[in-house]
């Protein structure tokens, strides 16, 4: 078992400015702890996500840690010109000395593709172009390439990745059906799905790595993200996750309901923390209660790494280094 966050870097009521120094803060404790790697997600015109351009985020957070792994979760596929994203993803892990974990996807979000002017009819084709031209950027010394949407004649790739042929790979899901692919491709998955639903992702893509002549011991990781508050005790903890949380869903919802879009992950969406707990995502409480509800999720589902939800809505530097301690000192080597 191996733990990772996930960030939204979602609004938190501080200056941008202060915001992101926080997250930077949080991200260098997470680094002195001992966390695998730190996942960002990328959003756009909506205070869910302050890192619209994860890569010019996680620049920054290159160079504020010495261990820890990083990377987008996801890159919007659609959103970039893929020749720019290959000199990205080679920049980017030449500055960390390797450290960089590759998310990628074509994104959920109807608006805020519009926002681009990105077609919905195009969406998965055009994400799908965009991944092959990438990884042919990441893998060759010139890029030739004829398609639908692209076309490159002899492009000299001059910025090679340090990690060879390249970074890992990461896909965010909540579908069964892009189980297979992922797990032929050997690809790192990651869920928020809570409960059954979840344990049928994992279970899919065991079966579907295996049936492929998968070797157990390379098996990419199998990740869930869950929101976690670890306090002294499990009275603190509630007391500082459920106003977080309250203040993380009205950033969640806040795109949707401005536009009228209709989003069945977002409608259905806990209300509140003790909603969300009651599905099984969610924990706050000392580290003996944390502890038992990580090894009761991790013995049930068979998931290989946990990306622990941290910082959200308007927890404190101070409140979530407490918590990133607590979690990696005794949730984690009792795990792992």
């Amino acid at each position: 078992m191996k733990f990772g966050v996930f960030d939204h870097v979602d609004e938190s009521g501080l200056p941008l400015a202060d915001h992101l120094e926080a997250r930077l803060q949080m991200a260098e404790a997470y680094d002195r702890l001992g966390f695998h790697a730190y996942h960002v997600a990328e959003h756009h015109g909506t205070p869910l996500g302050h890192a619209p351009s994860p890569g010019m985020f996680l620049a920054a957070l290159a160079q504020r840690t010495r261990r820890l792994r990083f990377g987008p979760l996801v890159y919007l596929l659609p959103l970039y010109h893929p020749l720019r994203l290959i000199e990205e993803v080679g920049t980017l892990d030449a500055l960390s000395g390797g450290r960089l974990e590759l998310g990628y996807g074509r994104g959920i979000s109807p608006i805020e593709m519009g926002f681009y002017g990105v077609d919905m009819a195009d969406q998965r084709e055009l994400a799908d172009e965009a991944l092959e031209v990438l990884l042919k950027g990441l893998t060759q010394p010139r890029l030739d390439h004829r398609g639908r949407f692209f076309t490159f004649d002899d492009v000299p790739m001059v910025q090679p990745c340090v990690q060879q042929p390249h970074p890992p790979l990461w896909y965010g899901t909540n579908t069964l059906a892009s189980m297979e692919h992922c797990a032929k491709a050997r690809v790192n998955i990651v869920t928020l799905l809570p409960g059954e639903p979840m344990r049928a992702l994992v279970a899919a893509y065991r079966a579907a790595y295996a049936a492929d002549g998968g070797d157990p011991a390379t098996m990419p990781l199998i990740g869930v993200g869950r929101h976690i508050v670890v306090a002294d005790t499990d009275a603190e903890a509630l007391a500082i996750a459920r106003p977080a949380f309250d203040r993380w869903r009205a950033n969640f919802v806040h795109l949707w309901e401005k536009r009228g879009g209709d989003n069945p992950f977002v409608r259905n969406f806990p209300a509140n923390w003790d909603a969300l707990v009651a599905t099984g995502a969610a924990c706050a409480g000392s580290p003996a209660t944390v502890r038992a509800y990580v090894q009761a999720e991790a013995a049930s589902a068979g998931f290989t790494y946990l990306l622990a939800q941290l910082a959200f809505g308007n927890l404190t530097v101070a409140q979530v280094t407490r918590s990133a301690e607590l979690f990696a000192t005794e949730v984690m080597p009792a795990v792992s």
